[in-house]
């Protein structure tokens, strides 16, 4: 039977846009499940959450080197404000990934320390910032 680990190990590295948003997106959904449990902080990783983290991390990186260009904005005012909005994007996301490098950097963790991630502004403003991008993506590709 697969476990969350599993499909977390399974996606691997994001070699594109969508993958990278996917990668967050699930890391955030398993997250919120994980924080659900009450799970006491334990070194082992049962649940495979330290996987997900560094997936998201992965994925994180990718949107950080992203260009308007990629987003098929290559000239013109959409180009500059889709620019400026990966700026933005840009800043969020060493925020998210400062604060889930730290508890990957911890030896315990447990439900309390990623439900504090969860709640994390910069982890939510990432996330609009990935919604708004993902949203848009859709749009243009309509």
């Amino acid at each position: 039977m697969a476990t969350p680990a599993d499909d977390a190990t399974a996606a691997g590295k994001p070699d594109n846009i969508a993958d990278a948003i996917d990668a967050i997106e699930e890391t955030y959904d398993f997250l919120l499940a994980y924080a659900a449990q009450g799970r006491e902080p334990e070194t082992a990783d049962p649940m495979g959450v330290r996987l997900y983290l560094t997936r998201a991390v992965d994925g994180i990186d990718y949107l950080g080197a992203v260009k308007a260009a990629e987003l098929g904005a290559s000239e013109g005012s959409i180009a500059d404000a889709t620019e400026a909005l990966l700026a933005v994007l840009r800043d969020d996301a060493m925020k998210a990934r400062a604060a889930i490098s730290f508890i990957l950097a911890q030896q315990a963790i447990g439900s309390q320390m990623i439900d504090n991630l969860n709640a994390s502004i910069h982890l939510r403003a990432l996330l609009t910032d990935i919604f708004l991008l993902d949203e848009t993506l859709g749009e243009r590709e309509a």
